[in-house]
């Protein structure tokens, strides 16, 4: 049986929240719109790079996003000892150019397991706790807003991937 992309029904957050609650918020919207894009779409699908010239495919961007959690939260602001995703080859782009198809539902669960992951040291960190990075101090905050603005950038992305694959457009 070929595996499919499961269908999600994407989060909503409150209009009115306090700071905390609204970035919490608007990054699981971006999170879930990302899953969204990838609903119905068989391994191979979702490893096409439909755009000429492009490295970029919807199973990219789900294993770049998974590593960009465990980076920023595991890495980052939890400082736990995590090894790399997609780190083995060392190049740069693996987490885009070495996609295997039959490995989509693992890569699929593995962003999914990051997201959970990240939402634990989430729920032990305020806003206001730092960590530095190349000599520079950054927040929790600034973290979630960097977060948010990196899936919405990719979602963007997704929105061309998933209309070049089989014209679906909207959310």
């Amino acid at each position: 049986m070929t595996w499919t992309a499961p269908d999600i029904t994407r989060t909503g957050g409150s209009l009115v929240a306090g700071e905390r609650e609204m970035l919490l918020g608007y990054l699981g919207w971006q999170r879930d719109t990302l899953l969204l894009k990838c609903q119905g779409l068989t391994g191979e699908q979702l490893a096409l790079r439909p755009l000429p010239a492009s490295n970029l495919s919807l199973l990219g961007l789900v294993r770049h996003l998974a590593k960009v959690e465990r980076t920023w939260f595991r890495e980052r602001v939890a400082g736990l000892p995590v090894p790399r995703l997609y780190a083995e080859s060392g190049a740069k782009d693996a987490d885009f150019d070495e996609l295997d198809p039959a490995r989509a539902a693992e890569d699929y669960d593995r962003l999914l397991e990051e997201r959970r992951l990240a939402d634990e040291v989430l729920a032990k960190a305020r806003l206001d706790d730092t960590f530095v990075l190349d000599g520079e101090e950054y927040s929790v905050r600034l973290v979630l807003c960097h977060l948010v603005s990196e899936y919405a950038r990719h979602n963007g992305h997704a929105d061309l991937l998933r209309e070049r694959l089989d014209g679906a457009t909207g959310g």
